[in-house]
This record gives structure tokens, C-alpha cells and sequence, in this order.
């Protein structure tokens, strides 16, 4: 049977299984059942090989009774209660949650692998710490583990034919004509709160506009027929608007409103390189093989700087020890990775 994978995380923690699903693709011999959080979950692992279906949640925390999605995760636990279950969960209410599920899924105990029986490394990388707390067979299942081969120790994504025609469709109705493409990425999902924009002080990945408006300038300085996307979800808008007022002139578009998973993915895709903050795009553009730069408040770097399976560069300013804030890094540090930024091995062409 297809292993299964439990994780309810945010969408770079769902990235980051990538190595771990295709370590388990190998040792099983078929691709992997994930259940995660929606929505960018499904959209993530479309098309990919190391997945054969994926079953998410809207709220990972909103109780079993009330939660249809829940139910049928649960359904497909007991119908596939002889499979193997990897558990990448480690928040304790949403492992609570899980191990009710394989409770009453009646699955036996020793089908399952739990990452937090595992203790973690100082400063471990976070793909390192799956691949060595969920990456082997549990006890009952060890009869049906082939080996797995060589890992690959970076997330690699998957674009169809439709995902690169919705892109250049969307750009040429902006106006594109084949320049080059830069990303900027200034929120994350501590920045906007249900009645707006969260202050400055309870976000430690929060760098201020006028910044992000002297960066942009930079980058226009050095790139000046780039097109450069100014990346978001529709109630970061706000944000990016007001960066783009600072800015000025220039070939940018405020993306907030019209950037679907797969659109930002396909975009990566071809783009010369971005600028972000720590958050889950900074991810899926180095999975797609886009240079980049990104600044870091309070984790880590080691433990959660992007990879990128193709070589790109990826650069990372900020962190401890030095920094606990991206307000604490200097415009003039950021422009500076900005210039000495790498090119992509190898851009792929943009019809």
C-alpha cells in the first residue's frame, strides 16, 4: 500500500517533505498518500511523482466532529490501516488530534513513526531531521521496505504544460515581452492579522516599506528592463501597494490579488532571482531553481534556509545569533546580496 505522510503544516513545512516522500517513494516501491493542510497542499504536490493523492485540512486545530475533511482522512486511515504511517507532526494540539485519528482508524501502533520519538539536533536542518526521524520503516513494516537509494537533500517541484501557458498568459497581459523577471516577497503570514496589518513590533520578520521601497530601487538601478513582481496574498495587498507607491516608476506589478500557488511556482520557474523574507515562497522559488535572497528575524537559518535542487545560489542575511529581527538588517546588507546574487545555472525559456 501507498505509505502515508501526516503533517499540518504551513506551505514551507509541507515543501520541505519533499525529500522525505521521495526517500519513501524508493523504500516502499509507491508513491506516497500525504495528509496535510490546505490550501496550498494539494496545489504543491500536483503532478508531482512522489505523490499519489493528497488529503488536506482547511484548520488544522478545528475538532474532529466538525470537520469533514478530518473524516475523511480518517476514512482512508482505516481502509489503509495495514499501510505505514510517518507522522511529521510536532505541534502537540495537532499530534493530539492525529494520534486520535489513528486511534479510532484502529491503526496498530507499530505501523507508525512519529518524528518527535526522534530528539532534535542543534541547528539541524529541518529536511535532515525527516529524513533521519521519519525516513525508516516502522517496526511492522519492515518486511515491505526495499531500500531507499541516495537522498536528495533539497525539495524539487513539478510544472505542467498548463501551469507555463497560465504564466506567460498572465504576464503578457501585463505587458511582458520577454524581459527579465525578478521576485519580491515582503510579507508572511505573521504580517496581516484578520482587521489588518499587524504592527511592526509582533512581527520579527517584518522589515519596514521605505525599505523594501530602497531595495527596489536598487534593484531597478542595476536591472532596469526587469519586471519585477511584488509577490502576496490578497490581504497583503495593502502592504504591497504601499511599497510600490514608495517605489515610484518602474516595470512592477502588485501580484497580491491574482498569484495562485501554481502561478508563483511557474513564475520561479523563469525568474532571474527574489528577494524575501523568511516564509513559504522564499522556499518554492529555490525549489524551482530561482537565486535568491532572504532575510531571516528569529529562526534560524541552519535549521530553515531555502535549498534549491538545481544549485542555484541561495543567500541568507539575518538570524541568530547576530540578528532576532529582519528589522535589525541593513538596506545597504540586502543590496549588497542583491548585486553579488549569483545568476540561475541555467534559465529555462519562457515562450
Amino acid at each position: 500500500m501507498h505509505p502515508i505522510v501526516i503533517r499540518f503544516g504551513r506551505l514551507g513545512d509541507m515543501l520541505l517533505l519533499a525529500p522525505l516522500l521521495g526517500r519513501l517513494h524508493r523504500g516502499y516501491g509507491e508513491p506516497c498518500l500525504l495528509f496535510g493542510t490546505g490550501p496550498w497542499s494539494a496545489a504543491l504536490y500536483d503532478a508531482h511523482p512522489d505523490v499519489a493523492r493528497v488529503l488536506q485540512v482547511g484548520a488544522r486545530h478545528q475538532p474532529l466532529a466538525f470537520n469533514p475533511e478530518r473524516w475523511r482522512m480518517l476514512r482512508a486511515l482505516h481502509r489503509a490501516r495495514d499501510a505505514a504511517v510517518h507522522v511529521c507532526e510536532t505541534e502537540p494540539r495537532a499530534l493530539a488530534k492525529i494520534r486520535r485519528m489513528l486511534a479510532l482508524a484502529e491503526v496498530p501502533p507499530a505501523r507508525c513513526v512519529f518524528l518527535t520519538d526522534t530528539p532534535a539536533r542543534a541547528n539541524e536542518h529541518w529536511i535532515e531531521r525527516l529524513l533521519r526521524g521519519c525516513g525508516q520503516p516502522p517496526p511492522a513494516c519492515a518486511h515491505a521496505w526495499q531500500g531507499a537509494s541516495a537522498d536528495a537533500n533539497a525539495p524539487r517541484l513539478v510544472l505542467r504544460d498548463t501551469d507555463r501557458r497560465d504564466r506567460d498568459d498572465w504576464l503578457r497581459a501585463r505587458g511582458w515581452h520577454g524581459e527579465p523577471v525578478w521576485l519580491v516577497q515582503p510579507a508572511n503570514k505573521r504580517s496581516v492579522r484578520w482587521n489588518g496589518l499587524r504592527a511592526a513590533a509582533g512581527d520579527d520578520k517584518a522589515w519596514p516599506a521605505q525599505r523594501w521601497a530602497a531595495a527596489l530601487r536598487a534593484l531597478f538601478a542595476d536591472h532596469p528592463d526587469a519586471r519585477v513582481v511584488l509577490c502576496g496574498t490578497p490581504n497583503e495587498a495593502p502592504l504591497l501597494e504601499s511599497i510600490a507607491t514608495m517605489h515610484g516608476s518602474g516595470n512592477l506589478d502588485v501580484a497580491a490579488r491574482d498569484l495562485p500557488l501554481r502561478r508563483l511556482m511557474a513564475l520561479a520557474a523563469i525568474a532571474d532571482g527574489m528577494l524575501s523574507v523568511d516564509t513559504g515562497p522564499a522556499h518554492v522559488a529555490a525549489a524551482m531553481g530561482c537565486p535568491l535572497v532572504v532575510l531571516f528575524g528569529a529562526q534560524s537559518p541552519g535549521a530553515w534556509c531555502p535549498r534549491s535542487p538545481t544549485g542555484s545560489a541561495v543567500i541568507a542575511l539575518g538570524g541568530p545569533p547576530r540578528h532576532s529581527r529582519v528589522a535589525e538588517i541593513d538596506t545597504g546588507e540586502v543590496i549588497a546580496a542583491l548585486r553579488a546574487l549569483p545568476p540561475r545555472p541555467s534559465l529555462p525559456h519562457a515562450a
